[in-house]
């Protein structure tokens, strides 16, 4: 049993890795959701989203059909080309906890914030109310947002800088209209996942997860998404 149980982890990842490049989240979507649930989400989760993606997704306890899975995918796809067009936001696609496609989208220091800083610039300002207007139109669609910081200073002091850039994002949303019920969570990271392939600029960044909430999942499964 175990080593079928690995061979067929094998299979799925190896399905991933060779179709994903060229996949949009419909198709992708719909493969993810109709054959692994969220024990294989949390896998492609971590491989796709470098480690992040498998601890976002909603709490759902069971599998999400394939039928889910495509329509859920295509709002991802829509999601995901709408947040592309914002300037300075870099978009990539990764999978939930629950196997389904999902959204992350990079905010640069430079478009957010100044040096040790958390306020938010007329450009970061116009980016996010852009970025607002994407989560208005897609209600069913939930939100967390994570906070980076540079190695510079301690530990403790990068942590009350990234809790206060995510918490100036979360408050500047909502004032755009998003509901504080779509923002399931916002915190800061200080320089735990700092990445030595960017900058110390590039790794003062905040990170916004957009992924299918319960109700989406719910109306995916009814068919009336």
């Amino acid at each position: 049993m175990k080593k079928t149980k690995i061979l067929v982890l094998c299979l799925c990842t190896g399905i991933v890795f060779s179709g994903c490049g060229n996949m949009s989240n419909t198709a992708k979507g719909g493969i993810i959701g109709g054959g692994g649930g969220a024990a294989l989400g949390a896998i492609v989760g971590g491989l796709v989203g470098h480690g992040k993606g498998a601890a976002i997704g909603a709490a759902v306890g069971a599998a999400v059909g394939t039928g889910a899975g495509v329509l859920i995918g295509k709002k991802m796809d829509k999601a995901a080309a709408e947040a592309a067009q914002i300037n300075g936001a870099q978009v990539e696609q990764i999978t939930d906890s629950n196997g389904l496609q999902a959204v992350k989208v990079t905010f640069d220091s430079g478009i957010l914030f100044g040096f040790n800083s958390a306020a938010l610039s007329t450009q970061a300002q116009n980016s996010l109310t852009k970025f607002a207007a994407i989560m208005k139109q897609n209600p069913t669609m939930d939100i967390a947002i994570m906070g980076h910081t540079d190695k510079v200073g301690t530990q403790e002091a990068n942590l009350k800088v990234s809790t206060n850039r995510a918490d100036a994002v979360q408050n500047f949303l909502i004032q755009q209209g998003v509901s504080s019920t779509q923002i399931k969570e916002t915190k800061g990271l200080g320089f735990s996942q700092y990445d030595d392939a960017l900058t110390a600029a590039q790794n003062r960044r905040v990170e916004v997860y957009m992924y299918a909430s319960k109700d989406m999942i719910k109306q995916a499964e009814a068919g009336n998404l």
